[in-house]
């Protein structure tokens, strides 16, 4: 069987990673697979195809900016992902993520349609069935008709027109009539929702994120604790993709500092470990390390396993392959109820509590500092995050939607 994976990245952040370890493992259980992404640095393996053209990216973002529009200007950049299509002959495409700017949805969507290829459409937001938006949040319009959007500042952001209810009614009329496409989510919370959409008719399947458990896993830590210092301290961990004190953030930095500054007053020798992207000129408590990005899996993999607990800020999230890495590697969650992450969790190791309830949040986190970790959490996360299981689910999966179109 040949399957098509297409995202917009391949093995950098969190649904290239998911891509291209699916991609992986469906190579090393006898099919072809391939990868056709859009942006991020070249990749020389065989069947992994680069097809955004990065110049052509940063002019759809400028356009999306100016007219309001998204998904719709990458010319060549779709053209030269339809050829590989045609040249490759795929049984199955599965779509990933399709936003930020680097193909134009319409002809690609409409020539899948039309060639009657089975297409999976995983969805990791919830870009797919609103006007624009990757987090509806509050907002409910999606489920009628999006337009007058609150959130037009927020990516994929425009200056000032609203075209949401012209790309809401064209996502609209191209699900209609496309009879061989499955929609999958990797939480219950995110597919409840899509079956409110203009996705509602479609099959659907619950998959979750798939983990490398060969990476994340428990790892003896004791270099990396002399490295830092740290003797006999407690370890919070959060890792995010973009670190922000902005109390409107998406993903709730502002509560992570607030903590860290409550630790500090409380006398508490907890440290808290902050992984990702920020700026230099924000003043943090001296109990806080700013490690930013971290690419080296492995690397990643010891700090979750280093810390005590894992800590959540996000105000929604559709997954969250930070929780499930971190459960992987043993270590326990506390954090926000977002959506999905309270679905995935392992409740036995995992605590949740009202979005912005700091008091709520810290004395979860005292909890769980006192009561430790068990092998128990990464030997019941593997049972249910394993990528390979995640991939046989998958196979099975293409495998009834190619003879269903046979």
């Amino acid at each position: 069987m040949k399957v098509l994976l297409i995202d917009v990245n391949c093995k950098n952040s969190s649904t290239g990673r998911i891509v291209y370890d699916l991609y992986t493992n469906l190579r090393a259980s006898g099919d072809e697979a391939a990868v056709c992404y859009g942006r991020g640095e070249n990749i020389s393996e065989e069947n992994i195809f680069k097809f955004g053209l990065d110049w052509e990216t940063k002019i759809h973002a400028l356009l999306t900016r100016l007219t309001g529009y998204t998904g719709c200007f990458s010319f060549f950049s779709t053209r030269r992902l339809l050829r590989f299509i045609k040249d490759f002959r795929p049984d199955v495409v599965h779509i990933h993520e399709l936003h930020a700017y680097f193909v134009n949805i319409k002809p690609l969507l409409t020539y899948l349609k039309k060639q009657g290829i089975p297409t999976v459409c995983t969805l990791h937001c919830e870009f797919m069935y609103t006007g624009k938006c990757g987090h509806a949040m509050e907002c409910e319009q999606w489920k009628t008709q999006c337009e007058k959007c609150p959130r037009l500042k927020e990516y994929p952001k425009t200056l000032v027109f609203d075209r949401t209810k012209h790309m809401f009614l064209q996502k609209k009329t191209l699900y209609e009539g496309y009879a061989n496409m499955t929609i999958t989510a990797p939480s219950s919370w995110l597919m409840d929702r899509a079956k409110e959409s203009i996705l509602a008719d479609k099959p659907g399947v619950v998959i979750p994120n798939g983990i490398d458990t060969e990476v994340f896993r428990p790892r003896d830590t004791a270099s990396l604790r002399r490295q830092h210092g740290i003797k006999n301290e407690k370890i919070i961990i959060h890792v995010t993709a973009d670190f922000s004190t902005d109390p409107n953030h998406l993903k709730g930095g502002y509560y992570v500092v607030a903590l860290a500054r409550r630790l500090l007053e409380m006398g508490s020798d907890t440290k808290v470990i902050v992984v990702g992207k920020y700026c230099q000129d924000i003043v943090m408590p001296e109990n806080m390390i700013m490690l930013g990005r971290i690419t080296d899996k492995t690397l990643l993999a010891e700090y979750y396993a280093m810390a005590d607990v894992t800590l959540l800020t996000s105000k929604k999230e559709t997954f969250s392959m930070i929780c499930a890495e971190s459960l992987c590697c043993g270590t326990p969650i506390v954090g926000f109820r977002a959506g999905a992450p309270e679905q995935i969790a392992l409740p036995e190791f995992s605590s949740f509590v009202d979005y912005a309830d700091e008091d709520a949040l810290y004395c979860e986190l005292v909890k769980a500092l006192q009561k430790g970790k068990t092998l128990d959490i990464a030997k019941q996360a593997k049972q249910k995050y394993d990528i390979c299981c995640v991939t046989d689910a998958f196979i099975r999966l293409y495998e009834d939607m190619r003879s269903r179109s046979e």
